[in-house]
């Protein structure tokens, strides 16, 4: 619900913020206070999610790597996004790059 805020989508849409392989948002350049807030803000909200969804037998981590690989298939054309080898892609009509671990 939080992502759906136009500050979001804003810096969503602008490339300031994209989508990690590790199930967070990181940042594509160096962000406002105002964005930094917002961010950190969401990530603290999916980190509890992570936790409190995690199936059993798996860790935050494994669930919040496969929530990255679900979260970057869905990012529209012009979105940026985190490649395996740490370098920040912007989506075109493709698929995106995605570690070969994703289900």
């Amino acid at each position: 619900m939080a992502q759906r805020d136009p500050a979001y989508e804003a810096a969503r849409s602008a490339g300031q913020i994209g989508e990690q392989p590790d199930g967070y948002l990181g940042f594509v350049t160096s962000p406002t206070p105002a964005v930094r807030d917002m961010v950190n803000d969401i990530n603290i909200k999916r980190k509890a999610a992570y936790t409190s969804g995690a199936p059993a037998g798996s860790t935050v981590e494994q669930f919040a790597f496969v929530t990255g690989c679900n979260l970057i298939a869905k990012t529209r054309p012009g979105e940026k996004y985190k490649a395996p080898d740490g370098r920040w892609l912007t989506r075109d009509s493709g698929a995106p790059v995605r570690d070969s671990r994703c289900p």
